[in-house]
């Protein structure tokens, strides 16, 4: 196959084209089965529960924060540095990548809200790490075009060992931001990040460097380094708790693989590992069903549970587990952990990157979730830039796409509903043609702008592009 010609991990032009060539790209993965409605069910999104959890979360490390400060510099600063480093450098990971999924509240500003915090909190350029992510699970594991392969083989003992202390790891997402500040995007970046929100990147990057330095500055003129071990340090401090969790994922399993239980781990954890890592111990559920809410994936895990690996009964089993493969793929590359797996009863298909994300495709086109993930009688809202539309199917199961505010007041349609084959507005009863646009019931006067909708390889894609948008 085209993928045993790639030689490096490296991300490249390159090496995408080959894997796509092997079909591993966008391909078809391998996914139990789950009753359709209990799909939907665990889907919900709760904005109660993920606030919760993020004001524990960010109590907690106000707190720790507290102590650091009022502990300085005694013996019992070493626990308080410790605590909070944890908190901040570490738990933060899991934050970030529920955020990034738009997966833990209902409301899309709250999540990136927290996904731009945890994402200065971890030294990350939001926009490539976003990208890169959807990358992960789109492709996961596929070598030379899954950017977060952490552990690539032959492995090294010590130099795995040396990530703990995040020196390396810390440094380099420092001078990354650096680069990108000053506008030289790397390879990868490039790669990974649409020409058009390139700028971006650059833009994030800026604002980044500029707190980090101002920080450095305060520490400077106080003559203390507390203000760096508050912010900045602590993500150094605390990387060995990313490590640790991480290490768990993917490492020791399969790569080039279109199944999620051969590339991807599930262990029981202890409640405090729960809440440190976001219930993403049950990883292979969440590789299956990225759409899924975090606090959902312990009853995912009951419902398709008997269609996956047993889960490793503790992080210490994992943990053998992995050391053990490290050091028979230090002999043999090739090695892989045998898997006893049962059978599997859901077909395959492409993976979800989420309900309310969406992605640039190879032809600007905006790929916003799977065909099956949609109902019929179902609408979505999706915003993609500075354009908010809706998504959905109608009663007959016909797939559209239309301008999300309703021309006749400063109301989103997504509130409202599909009645047969027409769209209605939430507060006026309005109602419009959701194939055309055309105004179907008044108050309103002025038509919808839709927007033309295909499959592509089981995802809806919408085609923005101005010459190809109708105008009834």
């Amino acid at each position: 196959m085209a993928a045993e010609a790639i030689t490096t991990y490296q991300l490249s032009a390159a090496n995408t084209d080959l894997a796509r060539q092997a079909g591993f790209v966008d391909a078809e993965w391998v996914l139990p089965s789950i009753a359709p409605s209990e799909l939907r069910r665990l889907q919900r999104r709760s904005n109660a529960r993920a606030a919760i959890s993020t004001a524990l979360w960010l109590g907690l490390t106000v707190l720790a924060g507290w102590g650091v400060v009022a502990t300085a510099w005694s013996w019992w600063s070493v626990p308080a540095v410790m605590a909070y480093a944890a908190l901040y450098g570490g738990a933060s990971d899991a934050r970030w990548h529920e955020m990034g999924h738009g997966t833990a509240f209902s409301s899309r500003r709250a999540n990136d809200v927290v996904y731009y915090l945890a994402c200065f909190m971890l030294l990350r350029g939001p926009t490539v790490w976003r990208w890169s992510h959807y990358r992960h699970h789109t492709d996961t594991i596929i070598k030379g075009h899954d950017a977060e392969i952490a552990f690539q083989r032959p492995p090294s003992i010590a130099g795995t060992l040396w990530r703990f202390t995040h020196l390396q790891g810390g440094t380099g997402l420092v001078l990354r931001l650096v680069r990108h500040a000053v506008g030289a995007l790397d390879e990868e970046a490039r790669e990974l990040v649409p020409e058009h929100e390139r700028r971006r990147v650059v833009v994030e990057s800026q604002i980044m460097v500029a707190v980090l330095l101002v920080t450095i500055l305060v520490s400077a003129v106080m003559g203390s380094v507390l203000p760096v071990v508050l912010i900045g340090g602590s993500t150094f401090l605390g990387g060995w708790l990313v490590v640790f969790f991480g290490i768990t994922q993917h490492a020791g399993l399969q790569e080039n693989v279109l199944d999620h239980r051969r590339n991807t781990r599930t262990v029981m954890m202890n409640p405090l590992f729960r809440f440190l890592y976001l219930n993403m111990n049950f990883h292979v559920e969440h590789h299956m069903f990225p759409s899924v809410p975090y606090f959902s994936l312990p009853a995912l895990h009951r419902e398709i549970g008997d269609q996956l690996a047993p889960p490793l009964p503790s992080t210490w089993a994992a943990y053998r587990q992995i050391f053990g493969a490290l050091r028979h793929q230090q002999v043999d590359p090739t090695y892989e952990i045998p898997l006893d797996l049962p059978e599997i009863h859901g077909g395959a298909r492409p993976i979800s990157i989420g309900a309310e994300s969406w992605m640039r495709g190879p032809r600007g086109e905006v790929i916003v979730g799977l065909e099956g993930s949609i109902e019929n009688g179902e609408i979505r809202r999706i915003d993609v830039d500075n354009q908010s539309l809706v998504v959905g199917k109608t009663s007959t199961g016909s797939l559209f796409a239309c301008d999300g505010w309703c021309t006749h007041a400063k109301v989103h349609l997504a509130e409202g509903a599909v009645i047969g084959e027409e769209l209605e507005c939430p507060k006026h009863n309005a109602r419009f043609d959701c194939r055309t646009g055309e105004v179907s019931r008044k108050p309103a006067k002025e038509s919808l702008r839709t927007y033309p909708v295909t499959i592509e390889r089981g995802r809806i894609a919408i085609d923005l592009s101005s010459e190809n948008s109708v105008w009834p």
